[in-house]
């Protein structure tokens, strides 16, 4: 599968990383219109994990477009890999779908409900997949959570509880960014409603308390409600100190057994509370090895290999699935409507 990427911020950076570890994908394009980052110097570039670009990337066999519509027009481009800032989404992907070219656009699809609908029509009359790079059901400790949850190893689900959160990031200008993010609500925590649409199903109704900061979701306690179905929960938000930079975890409730996990960033350093752990109902207490690699972007080396595997056979991951990231959106403004009224608010 030969891939471009357009848009080369710490995203567009960690997917070409990522991508050059997978031998069934290969970088042949990427666009920027920034000259030192044509040139391989990408030492502007950090991120909320992981390391800072390197001020020598070796680009010599990648062609480097300043201007993305020439790389739609690449006949050897297969997909194309749009890690732009969230408003840029509709319009580069729905030109790239309209190009021929299969589109894996980064999360969250868009902020609005309207325009991901847009890109989906657009997908549809071009006959090719858009799929959206929702990179939690790839790390280790939530592929491991989904299996348990679509396989039934432990029998049914009765509960789950699910934590993300952060301190505000200081590389954003804050209030005045979250209207393009569409709010932490939607940035951060599509992350969680993305996961349990994909491994739980859509939820009938929300019933959510929260903050807001001009106008968005900062902050949000939500109560999933399934008329027949476990008992789920979620915090999510970006309240927290800056020694929390982020934090993660769940506790989930099966038949069979519970499976704890827990781990954030502490004054600047990764700390595991607590391994992925299964307790089962006889009493034992295991640490599964769990699948995937040890590099920071491990995870999304997972989210290529499963992208090239749906061109491959036509059929996409449920964890890329174009209709679980716009389930994930329409739950978090289904939140966002919950909090402001105070009532449960139904996703149907």
């Amino acid at each position: 599968m030969n891939i471009g990427i357009i848009g080369l911020g710490f995203m567009g950076m960690t997917h070409f990383e990522a991508a050059k570890s997978v031998k069934a994908v290969k970088v042949h394009a990427i666009s920027t219109r920034d000259p030192k980052k044509q040139k391989g110097n990408w030492s502007s570039i950090q991120g909320n994990f992981g390391p800072r670009g390197s001020k020598d990337v070796d680009l010599s066999d990648v062609k480097i477009y300043s201007d993305y519509q020439e790389l739609l027009k690449d006949p050897e481009i297969d997909l194309v890999d749009i890690c732009l800032p969230i408003p840029q989404h509709e319009k580069v992907a729905i030109e790239a779908l309209n190009a021929g070219k299969h589109v894996l656009v980064e999360k969250p699809v868009t902020v609005e409900v309207a325009a991901a609908q847009r890109m989906i029509k657009a997908a549809e009359k071009a006959g090719k997949h858009l799929m959206v790079a929702h990179v939690l059901p790839f790390f280790p400790e939530f592929r491991f959570l989904a299996e348990c949850l679509r396989q039934k190893k432990y029998g049914e689900l009765q509960a789950l509880n699910i934590r993300r959160i952060i301190s505000p990031p200081k590389w954003l200008n804050l209030p005045d960014d979250l209207a393009s993010l569409g709010g932490f609500g939607i940035d951060l925590h599509i992350h969680d409603n993305h996961f349990i649409s994909a491994t739980c199903g859509m939820p009938d109704k929300v019933f959510s308390i929260g903050k807001l900061e001009a106008g968005f979701v900062n902050h949000t306690q939500t109560n999933y409600v399934y008329d027949k179905g476990p008992v789920i929960t979620c915090v999510s938000g970006a309240i927290a100190a800056s020694g929390l930079e982020f934090a993660h975890g769940y506790q989930a409730f099966f038949d069979e057994a519970t499976i704890e996990f827990d781990a954030g960033t502490y004054g600047k350093e990764w700390v595991v509370n607590r391994p992925l752990t299964v307790l089962t109902k006889t009493g034992r207490i295991q640490t599964p090895t769990l699948k995937g690699g040890s590099e920071w972007y491990s995870a999304f080396a997972e989210e290529m290999k499963a992208a090239a595997q749906a061109l491959k056979t036509g059929d996409v991951s449920p964890d890329l699935s174009i209709v679980h990231a716009v389930n994930g959106l329409k739950l978090c403004h289904a939140e966002q409507k919950s909090i402001e009224t105070g009532k449960i608010v139904s996703v149907k």
